[in-house]
């Protein structure tokens, strides 16, 4: 039986027994009484023509940073959350492209600090899946640019020791770049393995989420894009809400994933409330916003909440929303869903 299984079991003990799930059952319940904070930082025109303005977009996130880490400067803003000898991996979600997935310019902000806090360019490494996305995305010209490295997690091949095994595993279909594809035998097709890239390599990962929905997750958050992006044998979890939602907080609870995360930044300067993960501007709002905390579930379920309100403002019907996902994230402890307990600094 799963962890979550187990904690649901104990909650459902506790609680003497649960009547019929509901919506409002998707902000509870907490492991903590502890309050999250979440910077939420907006600024004026950091898109144009959907275009990110660089120069304005680092300096609404150096803002969104000092605030949260509490500092006034970069090198001590950064050094609050990594050292100088760490090996940070910046996560991007690329496969939208560079309008609607992550954008290179909120990327360069954090890179930009980095190096400003001491980190050498060869400690830096903007990462995702796949290479040929980060290439499509530009996140290969801007890598060249600031002289830091880029790199898919396929490409880096798999780490045999390092997996993610459910308690009732499903088969995959592999694929090529899969660690066990092409292989036969018992068990084949029932692990998903960690990338060497993120296993060997990083000691830190700052994740950084585009404002965009998926239909089976809720959204492309910082757990879709963390957990699916760095790990093989995903198709079996693809396209079954159930699956993910219970596939996707375990996996973030591997040590050598979720506890190596300092920062979550969601990218906000666009809001994308349907037709995702595929770019569909016509879907899209401006919101000017980046937000960032060290909590990814209080992030993924503000995200969610402001995807729900563009779609009320434009008459969208709702789509059935993962709740559990998140739930089975605040049973792992991984974080925080209540709006109680979630304290919002909204700075300009």
């Amino acid at each position: 039986m799963s962890r979550i299984a187990q904690l649901q079991i104990l909650l459902l003990l506790l609680l003497g027994g649960l009547g019929p799930a509901r919506a409002e059952d998707f902000f509870g319940p907490t492991t903590t009484n502890a309050s999250v904070r979440v910077v939420e930082v907006s600024g004026d025109d950091l898109l144009s023509a959907y275009l990110p303005h660089e120069n304005r977009v680092n300096d609404a996130f150096d803002l969104g940073l000092f605030t949260l880490t509490r500092t006034t400067n970069v090198t001590d803003a950064w050094r609050s959350l990594v050292h100088t000898n760490d090996i940070v991996g910046i996560k991007v979600f690329s496969q939208p492209g560079p309008l609607s997935g992550t954008r290179p310019a909120v990327v360069s902000a954090i890179v930009r600090g980095l190096l400003t806090a001491g980190l050498a360019p060869d400690h830096i490494i903007i990462w995702d899946k796949h290479e040929d996305d980060l290439r499509a995305a530009g996140f290969f010209q801007l890598g060249e640019r600031l002289g830091v490295r880029v790199a898919g997690a396929v490409e880096a091949g798999y780490e045999e020791t390092n997996y993610y095994l459910p308690d009732s595993p499903v088969v995959g279909s592999l694929v090529w770049g899969d660690s066990e594809f092409g292989k036969k035998g018992d068990g084949i097709g029932k692990k998903s393995y960690v990338s060497k890239l993120v296993s060997r390599e990083l000691t830190k990962i700052i994740s950084v989420a585009p404002l965009i929905n998926e239909n089976d997750a809720g959204l492309c958050g910082h757990f879709f894009s963390l957990t699916l992006g760095c790990v093989d044998n995903t198709r079996r979890f693809e396209g079954d809400p159930d699956r993910l939602a219970v596939a996707l907080p375990e996996i973030y609870a591997l040590p050598s994933v979720g506890d190596r995360v300092v920062l979550n930044v969601t990218d906000a300067l666009l809001g994308q409330y349907q037709g995702g993960p595929a770019s569909y501007l016509q879907f899209a709002s401006v919101l000017n916003q980046i937000w960032l905390s060290r909590d990814p579930v209080a992030l993924d379920t503000l995200a969610l909440k402001e995807l729900a309100r563009q779609r009320r403002i434009f008459s969208i019907p709702p789509p059935k929303l993962n709740y559990q996902l998140y739930t089975n994230a605040v049973l792992l402890q991984l974080g925080v869903n209540d709006p109680a307990r979630i304290q919002i600094e909204k700075v300009k």
